[in-house]
Parts: C-alpha cells; structure tokens; sequence
C-alpha cells in the first residue's frame, strides 16, 4: 500500500483549506480520517476544515473509498480497508493528534481495532452517541438513526457502536442525488437537492416509527443540513459534527475567568 502523505500536506476537495482564524492556540488537534473521497465537502462536513472552530488535522485513508467502506463494508470489512484507516491514524497521531476521529459512521466496525493500534482515544462513528442520546429521551421514546444507506447499516456496525437494540433505522433513497453523489463519489453536490433528500428520508423515519424522540445522523456529510432536519421534523438531530465537538472539548477542557 503506498504511504500516505503527512496530514498536514492532505486537503479534501472543497472549501476546506487554511487554519480558522479564531483556532485556540495550543489547542490539541483533533485527527480526522478522512475517506478517499472526491464529491465536495462543504461547511459543516466533518472533513472540511471550515467547519471547525479549533484546530484540525485531516488525513487520507487512501483506497478508503465510499464503496469500500459502506457497500462492500457490508458485506464484512476487508483487511486492507482497516489497514488504510490505521496507517491513516497513525500519521495523525505521529503528527501529535490527541485524539483521533473519522469521517464515516460505517467505520464503528474498526472502534476496537483503531484504538489499539492507535493508543489515544478514538471516536471512529457518529453512532457511538445513539445510546447517550437514548440515555436523555423520555420513557417509551428511542433513538432513531438516519444513514446514507440503510441496506448496508448492518447489525454488526450497530453493535460496534453499542447503539441501543431496536433502534429503528432509515435511509436516504439510495436513488436519490444526494445518495449517488456520495456513495458513487461523483464531483458535484446539489445541495438544495441534498437538504429536500434529507428532510424527506427523516419525515419518512419518523412517520413509520412514531416512538422515535430524537435524530442521530450516522453520515459525516448529512451534518450540513441537521438544522433542517430538526426544524421539518420537531426533532432534536444529532450530527457527527455534534459528537465531535464534545469529544475535542474533552481533549482540551475550556478555562474560564472570573469576571
């Protein structure tokens, strides 16, 4: 497998480049791994730099591609995906990350495996808030989890991220624009095309499961439109970008001053 080049020297397609310019100095970096991926990663994407009020570190997962992780992942992960992840992680952390993420909720399956071979915390999937968010909903409601592929959100990647049993799941219309530019890796984004899919997937989860108290979005990219998701549903929607934001405040507690 060819070497990954340092993190600092990978930039993901789109609006992404150049530090924020309110980045906390000093603050720890959070390592994202991020998959070999060319669609656009617009504000609010995982892995896009501009989404992120303190510093980052993004790193390719070369051969990491959406059809290896989420369509063929499916099918059980291959080795030389979970080597590309490491090898991706490990620069991360060779570049002094103190924590380590991904940009791929379908990764949960490599939780256990990352973070020993990493030795630094590891948040490898979106669907590892599930059970937390269950933790905070009233008696008789649940989490439910919208992917980008519910074909392919297997029982094993649910269990990996310990998202609680009977969670309901629903996905995007894998005919749908937003679907085929992700999952087929295409160049362009429609985004208005991508917000409509969005709301209409989570309408439908909802509607089919009335228990359903709270929106856990597994994919990276469905982040971008988690306001429009809860504004159109009533729902609280949990984003990848949310579960992170808490896992860096862990790694870097803020200070506070008395007046």
């Amino acid at each position: 497998m060819p070497s990954i080049p340092p993190p600092e020297a990978v930039r993901p397609p789109g609006p992404a480049a150049g530090p924020l310019p309110d980045a906390a100095e000093g603050a720890p970096a959070l390592g994202i791994i991020v998959l070999d991926t060319r669609f656009p990663r617009i504000p609010g994407d995982v892995g896009a730099r501009a989404s992120w009020p303190f510093p980052v570190r993004l790193a390719v997962a070369r051969g990491a591609t959406p059809e290896a992780a989420v369509l063929r992942g499916a099918r059980g992960a291959p080795p030389a995906l979970l080597e590309a992840v490491i090898e991706a992680g490990r620069a991360l952390t060779a570049a002094g990350c103190a924590g380590v993420a991904t940009t791929c909720g379908f990764l949960s399956v490599f939780q256990d495996a990352l973070a020993a071979a990493l030795e630094v915390p590891v948040a490898s999937s979106s669907l590892m808030q599930a059970r937390l968010v269950a933790a905070t909903l009233p008696p008789g409601r649940v989490p439910g989890i919208l992917t980008v592929s519910a074909r392919s959100l297997t029982a094993a990647h649910l269990r990996a991220a310990d998202v609680p049993p009977g969670a309901p799941v629903g996905g995007l219309d894998p005919r749908s624009a937003f679907a085929r530019t992700l999952l087929e890796d295409l160049p362009e984004l429609d985004r208005e095309a991508a917000r409509a899919e969005m709301i209409r997937a989570a309408r439908a989860l909802v509607a089919a499961h009335p228990r359903v108290g709270a929106l856990v979005l597994e994919c990276a990219n469905m982040c971008p439109y988690a306001a429009d998701v809860a504004e159109a549903t009533g729902l609280p929607t949990h984003s990848a970008h949310d579960f992170l934001t808490w896992f860096h405040a862990g790694l870097r507690p803020p200070r506070f001053r008395a007046p």
